[in-house]
């Protein structure tokens, strides 16, 4: 018989939202990494529950009763990818640091791994409105931590007071993304230099204040 981790009976909790630990940690990071690996190998729309849970080596009641589904092992997943991802540079300078984030970019999309489970979690944002929100969370989060390279590069004078830093960290890495997700050309060290210098020159310029 199955050994199934029970949560409490109370209204289940949405996907990523506890921290737990001891023996329900082991059990959700089990299937975190059973999802990741198979969205690496086959995509969103073939995530299966009970693959999942066989992978993972955990009850299926589990799963379904913590998960709900697909969508909800997308949702937790791109929480804790969030919570495990690398600290912002710190190299001295905003060029550097900026250079940082997008070799960071590049670096992930280009894994053979990481470049699949990210392509799959953004087919799964483009046809679910909790996977859209989850993504956009991740990239939130994501922004937040490097935000202080901005400032930084502010008080020393490499930009104006005032510069924008979500608006900056993005125009570095969109031209990056657009050619992952939609032209599917070769992100080369070339592309990451340009998308700096460009980005850079912009918020040199102003383009990135605040109004």
């Amino acid at each position: 018989m199955e050994q199934e981790t029970r949560l409490p009976e109370s209204q289940p909790a949405s996907p990523g939202t506890l921290r737990p630990g001891g023996r329900t940690a082991k059990v959700r990071r089990a299937v975190l990494d059973a999802t990741r690996d198979a969205l690496a190998e086959s995509g969103f729309h073939a995530l299966n529950m009970d693959r999942i849970a066989a992978g993972a080596g955990v009850g299926k009641t589990t799963v379904y009763r913590r998960w709900g589904s697909p969508v909800g092992l997308v949702t937790d997943l791109l929480r804790d990818m969030a919570d495990q991802s690398l600290p912002a540079a710190d190299t001295g300078s905003l060029a550097g640091d900026l250079r940082a984030n997008a070799e960071l970019v590049r670096d992930t999309l280009t894994d053979a791994r990481m470049g699949a489970v990210f392509r799959a979690v953004i087919a799964a944002g483009a046809c679910d409105e909790e996977c859209a929100r989850a993504l956009a969370d991740f990239y939130r989060t994501r922004l937040a931590e490097w935000a202080p390279v901005v400032a930084r590069g502010g008080a020393r004078g490499e930009i104006p007071a005032g510069t924008d830093p979500v608006e900056l960290l993005r125009a570095v890495s969109a031209p990056l993304y657009y050619r992952f997700t939609v032209t599917r050309e070769e992100l080369t060290a070339a592309v990451v230099e340009r998308a700096v210098s460009a980005a850079l020159a912009a918020a040199r310029d102003g383009v990135f204040l605040r109004p």
